[in-house]
């Protein structure tokens, strides 16, 4: 049983890792999950309990973002539908598989998706034309299928792999990435969860507390990002892209 003061804190947590997950497109497990772990909290319950709150951001975020007509809604629909059994199948491994060596892995992607974001993001200031985009190369559909594992197994959502996607292989503009992702990551999320909870998974206490701020966090940032420039977000997930190869590495260093 928590006290007051937990579940202000959590709710706090919660409405930071909604507007930094909806400005970025990520959906907030960034956050809800080092929190998590750091709580004492085993594997299993940090990806359940932190994509319930992913799940409430997305939402919130979602609804935002078709107001303002960001999202791209045959592209979130495409990469839902190759993103929702990795989900299934993350939510399955959270609980049998060791996963230092994926850890190590996945955080060497992530830094080269952050070197492409951000030498692509010189390139391309100035630019009136979009490159071409590589829309049916199998590897965007693999690398969907592999976020929507990811967003099961550590809980974090999948968009730090969705908007590297998106951004990447799709030629997007982040104005339009992060809405996009953020639909994606609400219907990857809301099936792996439905697979945890079948599990028997989460703990729901954190989860509503967190949810609640999440929620709140998701709506905010949506609208504040619609007034910040292309360059600073491109920055801003490039910053939040290194903390989670760098969180990774380390959980694995501890160990």
């Amino acid at each position: 049983m928590f006290d007051v003061t937990s579940i202000l804190i959590l709710v706090a947590i919660g409405i930071g890792g909604g507007i930094v997950g909806s400005i970025i497109g990520v959906g907030g497990g960034i956050i809800f999950s080092p929190t998590l772990t750091l709580m004492g909290l085993p594997p299993t319950q940090v990806s359940s309990t932190s994509l319930i709150a992913v799940a409430f951001t997305s939402i919130s975020s979602s609804i935002s973002y078709a107001r303002q007509k960001r999202i791209k809604y045959e592209t979130a629909c495409k990469l839902s539908l190759v993103s929702t059994p990795g989900a299934v199948l993350g939510a399955y491994l959270s609980s049998v598989i060791s996963i230092d060596l994926f850890k190590i892995t996945f955080s060497v992607i992530l830094i080269l998706a952050v070197i492409y974001i951000l030498v692509n993001g010189f390139l391309r200031e100035g630019e009136g034309e979009k490159k071409g985009t590589l829309y049916h190369h199998p590897l965007i559909y693999f690398s969907a299928f592999v976020a929507g594992l990811v967003s099961s197994l550590f809980g974090i959502g999948g968009g730090i792999i969705f908007v590297p996607i998106l951004l990447i292989m799709m030629s997007m503009r982040m104005y339009e990435a992060a809405p996009t992702s953020q639909l994606i990551i609400m219907i990857s999320a809301v099936t792996g969860l439905a697979t945890h909870v079948m599990l028997g998974h989460p703990d729901y206490v954190h989860a509503l507390s967190l949810a609640i701020g999440a929620f709140a966090g998701g709506t905010i940032g949506a609208e504040i990002s619609a007034h910040l420039r292309e360059r600073l977000l491109q920055i801003f997930l490039s910053i939040s892209l290194l903390i989670v190869a760098s969180r990774l590495i380390f959980d694995v260093i501890e160990q």
